[in-house]
């Protein structure tokens, strides 16, 4: 038999320094377990509560990358068109969860995830050692493929080059939440929109809603725009029917 191999000086050190930390302690569910003390001293470990057992690791994942999907394609997807601002629906155009948001106010524009990283850190640099919170609306979830230059027609779809996003006209891009000033919010939102293809604007929460590019404000409702131009044939009979005193 062979000896069992010699550890350098320096790695048994390292080796002694190590701790397994234990795990952090997790939220208690309504019906909470008895407490460990309260267990026989021969009760085996399998049947006691997992909720007492300490973990001496963490299987959570680790938090991904937002300008990345999870998991890939199953196939290569298309990129798509941007729709015409016809409007339609307000979803997605009012500041939600923060107190200030960054609203797109161009037509459709498909935005890369590279530059959605850039503006998130001009917006992180701006702010930088102040407490606030910052949320984004949009995820760059589209597959961008390319065939690279001077390559002829045909022979199938190109390689995966990048993640985009494609954001609609009047929907909100960033939104953040702290005890921050409008001003400085402002010139980091500014800051933000010169990095980002398009025009944005900025919005504050409980700004009225956007349909299109018309704000449902000043008794513009979402019904009126919705209506269709021209009258119906009862509008157009009620209008020459006289006034009733």
């Amino acid at each position: 038999t062979m000896p069992p191999p010699r550890l350098l000086p320096h790695l048994s050190a390292q080796l002694s320094r190590l701790a397994i930390a234990p795990a952090r302690p997790c939220r208690r569910s309504p019906i909470q377990p008895p407490p460990l003390t309260a267990m026989p001293d021969h009760t085996p470990q399998f049947l006691l509560p997992s909720a007492l057992l300490s973990r001496s690791f963490s299987s959570t994942p680790r938090r991904l990358d937002w300008l990345a999907p999870k998991g890939g394609e199953n196939k290569k997807s298309r990129k798509g068109r941007c729709r015409v601002p016809t409007g339609g629906s307000t979803r997605g155009t009012t500041v939600v969860w923060g107190d200030y948001g960054l609203r797109m106010r161009d037509h459709d524009r498909r935005v890369s995830a590279a530059q959605l990283k850039i503006a998130e850190d001009t917006i992180k640099k701006r702010l930088r050692g102040m407490k606030f919170r910052l949320y984004m609306r949009i995820a760059a979830n589209i597959g961008v493929y390319t065939s690279g230059n001077e390559s002829r027609m045909g022979k199938g779809k190109g390689s995966f080059d990048h993640w985009a996003s494609r954001v609609a006209v009047s929907k909100i891009i960033f939104e953040i939440k702290g005890d921050l000033h409008e001003q400085v919010v402002r010139d980091a939102f500014r800051l933000a929109g010169n990095k980002l293809p398009g025009l944005y604007e900025f919005v504050k929460k409980g700004d009225p809603p956007v349909m299109g590019i018309t704000k449902l404000a000043n008794g513009v409702t979402a019904e009126e725009l919705k209506r269709p131009r021209r009258k119906l044939p009862l509008e157009q009979t009620a209008g020459r029917l006289p006034a009733t005193v």
